[in-house]
């Protein structure tokens, strides 16, 4: 079976780019290792992985469970279709946009 980790690490990076967050907080989110995190956007390994570890990383992405599963096999694309998991996407987005504009906030009072 092929494998297409070049497909997920670009997935995840864009990914990344798209949501304005960094491997560190996708790590703490997924709870997986930093590590982990950079070993798989950076295609520095390509060792079998538990199939957990990609699907709480889509999870912490807004995607589906199996998303990341997909991509490495070559039968989905980086973005999957808009739906439900966008919409929960874009709210943990606002939520983590909300925190930072308080802390902002907190820094200059």
């Amino acid at each position: 079976m092929n494998e297409d980790w070049r497909a997920v690490g670009q997935a995840i990076g864009e990914r990344l780019d798209e949501r304005g967050t960094t491997m560190t907080d996708l790590a703490a989110q997924a709870e997986v290792s930093l590590t982990t995190v950079r070993e798989l956007v950076h295609v520095l390994s390509t060792r079998r992985r538990n199939p957990r570890t990609l699907s709480r990383i889509s999870k912490a992405l807004g995607w589906p469970e199996d998303h990341l599963q997909k991509v490495l096999r070559g039968g989905e694309s980086s973005t999957p279709d808009a739906g439900a998991d966008d919409v929960q996407a874009l709210r943990a987005e606002l939520r983590a946009l909300r925190k930072r504009v308080e802390h902002l906030e907190n820094r200059l009072s």
